[in-house]
């Protein structure tokens, strides 16, 4: 049996809590510091967690006011296993999933994109550039880079989408990092992709973003070694 993640224990149990009204609907959690001095972990795994309840529809989070209870039970609606990144089959099917959403998304922002949008994108980059060999804050950065460009369709659905599944796939994104700064020379190949959806974006070409996304992340999943012939 699997050994669940520190994020998955504590948003199970909150959501437990919440499910027999320890936190009534219409209630707000307890701040970020006082649920990690509760379970013991940091203020990241409360983030997540708290992420994590949002996206089932557990609870509303706004910058500042902290999270707000408004169901009991969690909506049934898209969601990826947590376990997603141990299972080959199950994540090569959620990369063939991303590479078609992310490559849309990247051709809508080069034609929505506006000076806020490309600065943002600009930061992640430089931040980005600085860490290539660090998988863990190198992941932050390229998890960045990709949400700028979700938030750059002005699209919310897309955003929040691909907000999630970049949230979710992180633990991916970081064992790939990984296996990139092993291989001599191969960190700087991948950021040249992102800057070729960068500028691509950039320079208005929506056909050209399309394809650069959809190039890089098709990459991405073959250098986690993923075989789309086994999501059939």
């Amino acid at each position: 049996m699997q050994t669940r993640t520190l994020t998955e224990q504590v948003a199970h149990q909150l959501a437990d809590e919440i499910g027999r009204g320890d936190y009534p609907v219409g209630e707000k959690l307890p701040s970020g510091r006082a649920l990690a001095a509760r379970y013991g972990v940091s203020a990241a795994v409360i983030r997540e967690a708290t992420e994590r309840l949002r996206t089932q529809g557990l609870v509303r989070t706004r910058q500042g006011s902290g999270c707000t209870v408004i169901a009991r039970t969690g909506a049934q609606g898209f969601q990826v296993p947590p376990e997603i990144a141990l299972d080959r089959a199950a994540l090569g099917a959620v990369y063939e999933l991303r590479m078609d959403l992310e490559a849309g998304a990247a051709a809508l922002a080069a034609q929505r994109r506006d000076p806020t949008d490309l600065q943002a994108m600009q930061a992640a980059l430089s931040a980005l550039e600085l860490h290539l060999e660090d998988p863990v804050q190198g992941s932050e950065h390229d998890v960045a880079f990709h949400l700028a460009i979700a938030r750059a369709t002005h699209n919310e659905h897309y955003q929040r989408l691909l907000h999630y599944l970049n949230l979710q796939l992180r633990q991916a994104v970081t064992a790939a990092r990984a296996n990139t700064a092993r291989q001599q020379g191969l960190a700087r190949a991948v950021h040249g992709e992102h800057i070729a959806v960068f500028q691509a974006i950039a320079a208005g070409r929506a056909d050209a973003a399309r394809e650069a996304a959809w190039q890089h992340l098709r990459n991405a999943a073959a250098r986690l070694q993923l075989d789309f012939s086994l999501t059939a």
